[in-house]
């Protein structure tokens, strides 16, 4: 039987713990990763793509120890921090992750977050492809605005 690691019932999260989540990039890296996936992600998975957007290259190119870096901190820390919150649930069984009840409530401060992330690329071009509204576009637009 498996594992899952979360906080079982539903809390509302402070502003505290909600900034001091997404204070950590690997963190926000990490729920970026999983928005808009419908089911669990291998963390070796995860942690390739999150490795690719840190070096700037593909996952395939993304050197073992850069990797490795990624995932022993997300199954060590990242994770379970984000467990614990509710963000994510966790099957330490499968090594496992998908977003738990607790990540709409954090979704928002993620989504201004974003705007700190480096243009031109790879975690960009990643993020405007999953972002169904077009926040990129709209933020563009309304900073544009505000230039005039």
């Amino acid at each position: 039987m498996s594992t899952l690691t979360s906080s079982q019932e539903r809390r509302e999260l402070s502003a505290d713990l909600i900034l001091e989540l997404l204070a950590n990039r690997r963190r926000r890296y990490l729920l970026y990763a999983l928005r808009g996936q419908d089911g669990p992600i291998e963390l070796s998975k995860l942690a390739e793509r999150i490795a690719g957007w840190e070096q700037d290259v593909s996952p395939d190119d993304v050197a073992k120890n850069e990797y490795k870096s990624v995932y022993v901190s997300s199954v060590q820390c990242h994770v379970p921090k984000l467990a614990d919150a509710g963000v994510v649930d966790h099957d330490e069984d499968n090594h496992t992750v998908v977003l738990g009840d607790n990540y709409e409530q954090l979704e928002p401060y993620l989504r201004v977050v974003i705007q700190d992330e480096p243009e031109n690329s790879r975690l960009h071009a990643a993020l405007e492809s999953t972002t169904d509204d077009g926040f990129f576009s709209q933020i563009r637009e309304n900073v544009a605005r505000l230039k005039h």
